[in-house]
């Protein structure tokens, strides 16, 4: 079994260096047989793509394009251009850690009637150790619309640590079109209307640093964009079904 790790960068001049060497000393250990890692560079103008290729890393990779485009962007470039019979994608910060990778193939090499693993910070009683009051609360009430207007059954969409069987990233990533943020949740909402199963994980943030994403100047803004994903999976998927027919 071969495993694939994508990590989207976008400016991380500052951690890179040190994720693409922890990254690898965990996987050599864990997974010596057969794993790849690629940085997917979103138009970083601060030379992380150039610095993880001077680390001549084996096994390391790093695939992008010149522009900035948005996380969505770099996390479906990573995934469509991985080999691995399974492939994931966590933050550039290493923000869920390196023990959940283990932990989360083995979970979805056990479960043979899923194809979807998702980390859920709600799950378990720490995933949220370490956040401010506030910063929980807001976490937890958005993400909960989020769910509610996506029509999504799932505890923490927006999660950043999710494991995809090489089949279903095939399926899913080559129909996302999202490059912002939003794009977890069209990658969700194409799984499911795609009609593959989907599962959970207990997962909580080890390493803390100030989120990109600003709920209060953008939950408005993503929610629109929620609502306008789902009516163009559900267009697009009529279509689909149409042709086929």
């Amino acid at each position: 079994m071969k495993l694939s790790v994508c990590i989207p960068m976008y400016n991380e001049r500052s951690v890179i260096a040190k994720t693409a060497e922890t990254l690898t000393e965990y996987l050599n250990v864990h997974f010596p047989d057969d794993y790849e890692l690629i940085f997917s560079d979103d138009g970083s103008t601060d030379g992380s793509a150039d610095l993880v290729r001077s680390l001549a890393l084996p096994r390391v990779r790093v695939v992008g394009y010149p522009r900035n485009r948005g996380k969505g962007c770099a996390v479906r470039t990573a995934m469509l251009a991985a080999n691995g019979d399974i492939v994931l994608f966590t933050d550039a910060d290493l923000a869920y850690g390196t023990d959940v990778i283990g932990q989360a193939v083995e979970a979805l090499s056990g479960m043979r009637d899923r194809d979807v693993l998702i980390g859920s910070r709600n799950l378990g009683k720490n995933g949220y150790e370490g956040y401010t009051f506030l910063r929980r609360v807001a976490s937890k009430l958005y993400i909960r619309v989020l769910c509610v207007v996506g029509g999504l059954k799932l505890s923490d969409s927006q999660c950043g640590f999710k494991l995809f069987r090489r089949d279903a990233v095939r399926e899913i990533f080559r129909r996302c079109r999202v490059d912002g943020f939003a794009f977890d949740f069209e990658a969700i909402l194409w799984a499911q209307t795609l009609g593959l199963k989907i599962a959970e994980l207990p997962v909580r943030i080890i390493n803390h640093r100030e989120s990109k994403i600003h709920l209060a100047r953008d939950a408005v803004r993503m929610l629109r964009d929620v609502i306008g994903i789902r009516r163009k999976v559900a267009k697009q998927f009529r279509e689909e079904t149409k042709n086929k027919s």
